[in-house]
């Protein structure tokens, strides 16, 4: 599954799905519908997903992108799964604390301690 786009970068630590988000700005609606299209078919249909979203290269999100990451923390959780966010840059992550998200969302501050936290 190494397969490369300009959304997303996939690669595997173990069975943890890594997928670093690639676009610096996350706001246009068919993107956000792309990158969660992409996300969605990452998800193995047997296994229980264990994902990572690192956010080093976003500088900019969206509401509709926080909806399409509460979207696919719910499908993930409907299958016993676990996501972590990491690497989320200060005026995002303001985001998510005055939208509450932060208490929904496990987020680390790197991608080594989101892993570690899966384990």
């Amino acid at each position: 599954m190494g397969e490369q786009n300009a959304r997303l970068n996939v690669s595997s630590a173990g069975d943890v799905t890594v997928v670093e988000l690639t676009d610096r700005k996350i706001l246009d609606e068919i993107n956000i519908t792309e990158i969660g299209r992409q996300l969605n078919a990452l998800m193995p249909e047997t296994e229980v997903p264990r994902m990572v979203l690192d956010f080093a290269s976003v500088s900019h999100m969206s509401s509709s992108a926080l909806g399409m990451l509460i979207t696919l923390h719910k499908r993930i959780r409907e299958r016993k799964g676990q996501l972590r966010l990491c690497n989320i840059q200060p005026a995002i992550y303001e985001v998510f604390v005055i939208t509450r998200l932060n208490e929904i969302f496990e987020i680390s501050q790197s991608r080594d301690e989101a892993l570690k936290s899966l384990n």
